[in-house]
């Protein structure tokens, strides 16, 4: 389904689920990129292979993959990974990215939103982010929303460039973000229109 809000800068842009044909939107949106922001993604996303194979392989059952488009161009990517089994059976992990131009207008915050509700409708109860500790406008965001830092771990995982960072996970029940992410909504001047 697609969902058209409006940013803090009037603009209005369309989250949607990702789709196969999105392809070439999804490897030019990771290529423009600033080095520095993909620096710390998990996969190096100007391999055009892997963004292809990323693209193709959507099943919704494991990952569920909205972007957020402006004049046919993707400006933001979020997925829900649903672990789906065991003791992660209703624990879902967060991953969000803003293209530059759209950080700060409330359009993580929007693209997050979204994400939480398709995790509501599958029966999630727990929230999961990791990122590096670099990563502090990402953790900001988070915080914003009611995630709290839980853990720590020292040069765990290697970024793009090679160099050992530590990794922070973060964690929110569900039912702790609806407040939360309305109080960070309310300050962002959003609207969503359906």
């Amino acid at each position: 389904m697609d969902t058209k809000v409006t940013l803090k800068d009037g603009r209005t842009v369309v989250i949607r689920p990702m789709r196969p044909d999105d392809f070439e939107r999804s490897f030019d949106f990771f290529c423009s990129l600033p080095a520095d922001d993909r620096k710390y993604l998990r996969v190096d996303v100007t391999q055009r292979d892997l963004v292809e194979r990323r693209t193709a392989n959507i099943d919704p059952r494991r990952v569920i993959r909205l972007v957020a488009v402006l004049e046919d161009a993707i400006v933001a990517d979020g997925a829900l990974e649903l672990e789906g089994h065991g003791w992660g059976e209703n624990v879902a992990e967060i991953r969000l990215m803003v293209a530059e131009p759209f950080q700060r207008l409330g359009l993580g915050t929007l693209l997050a939103r979204e994400l939480f509700f398709l995790a509501a409708d599958r029966k999630v109860d727990r929230i999961v982010a990791r990122m590096m500790a670099p990563q502090v406008g990402v953790r900001r965001m988070l915080n914003r929303l009611g995630f709290k830092e839980e853990f720590l771990i020292p040069e765990q995982v290697r970024d793009q460039a090679g160099t050992w960072q530590d990794l922070i996970i973060m964690r929110c029940p569900l039912a702790n973000l609806w407040g939360e992410m309305e109080l960070a909504l309310e300050s962002t001047d959003w609207r969503r229109h359906r």
